[in-house]
């Protein structure tokens, strides 16, 4: 008569009987594998993560580091040593100089400009979803704002809106007297204008991506129903393009707000005051004026207002919980 506890009930299928520690092989070995699998995974994640400590990390920390120095061209060869100040540099950014008015200037325009560019940009991806003759040389012909250097854009509109350039030409066969675009109150229309011209291809792309990505059984139900196009339009694919409309209204609106090119180009340095946008007024402070610590601090200050928009466009999607795609 066999010990109890020896042996355990048989196995299906075979005379032998089963030990309790006969599995623990295989589960070691698929533990051992797993592990493996991990830290090739870990391995594979290696150049990006790399790549970003060199590219964001570390110039971000210096940054912090400069903007709560007083660092000037004076404390600039032995930086390391330049006095500590704590949060001066953010203080004064924010009460002596011209750091509000820029910051208003940037988010406004950058907001205006992405609600023009948001109809634009639909309208022209509805206008070469369907299949016609010749799209493919429309689709090409959109895209020519957005393929042009920025300092393309900034140098062939300076040159249109100079005092008797094309746009004061076609103005005054109108009867209407341009002014100065480049100085003074119309300025401020000037980039807009220009930023929502420059920008609407992206918001096309996006939105031509979310038309092909519609299940075409979806407007063969619409039709079926006896839709017109304006219920399609606003039952069917305005709702389906919500997404792609708002992931674009946010690029825009950060890549608007962070333009330094466009406006440096357009308007020149130093910019007239109704156009002083953010990113310039960074640049003025660090190369024209030398003071280091003050634009680091500004820089410091015009990433925390780029996250605003981005962490509250996350938190609508909800891409930052993890649950919510399960």
């Amino acid at each position: 008569m066999a010990a109890t506890g020896s042996v355990t009930a048989d196995a299906p299928g075979t005379g032998n009987p089963r030990r309790p520690g006969a599995a623990r092989p295989a589960r070691s070995r698929r533990r051992r594998r797993g592990a493996t699998a991990g830290g090739a995974a870990l391995w594979l994640l290696a150049p990006g993560g790399l790549l970003t400590l060199a590219v964001i990390v570390v110039p971000f920390t210096v940054a912090l580091i400069v903007s709560l120095l007083d660092l000037d061209q004076y404390t600039f060869r032995q930086w390391l040593s330049a006095p500590f100040i704590g949060a001066g540099n953010y203080a004064e950014a924010l009460n002596s100089t011209s750091l509000p008015h820029a910051i208003w200037v940037s988010g406004s325009a950058a907001v205006i400009a992405t609600l023009l560019a948001l109809p634009l940009g639909v309208a022209a991806a509805l206008t070469t979803h369907l299949p016609f003759r010749g799209r493919s040389l429309i689709r090409s012909l959109y895209l020519i704002p957005y393929v042009l250097p920025a300092f393309v854009v900034g140098t062939v509109w300076r040159i249109i809106l100079q005092p008797d350039g094309i746009a004061n030409h076609s103005l005054a066969t109108l009867g209407v007297d341009g002014g100065l675009w480049l100085n003074g109150p119309k300025s401020y229309l000037a980039l807009i204008l220009v930023q929502a011209w420059s920008g609407w291809p992206l918001v096309y792309l996006l939105a031509l991506s979310g038309l092909q990505s519609i299940d075409d059984s979806l407007h063969e139900a619409a039709a079926l129903d006896g839709a017109q196009w304006r219920a399609k339009l606003r039952h069917v694919v305005f709702p389906l393009l919500r997404p792609s409309v708002s992931l674009a209204a946010i690029i825009s609106l950060l890549h608007m707000v962070n333009s330094f090119t466009l406006p440096f180009v357009l308007f020149g340095v130093p910019s007239p005051h109704d156009v002083e946008v953010l990113p310039v007024l960074t640049y003025v402070e660090s190369f024209q004026n030398l003071r280091f610590g003050l634009s680091a601090a500004m820089a410091v200050i015009s990433l925390v207002l780029i996250l605003i928009p981005l962490l509250v466009y996350l938190r609508t999607v909800r891409l930052d919980r993890p649950e919510a795609t399960a």
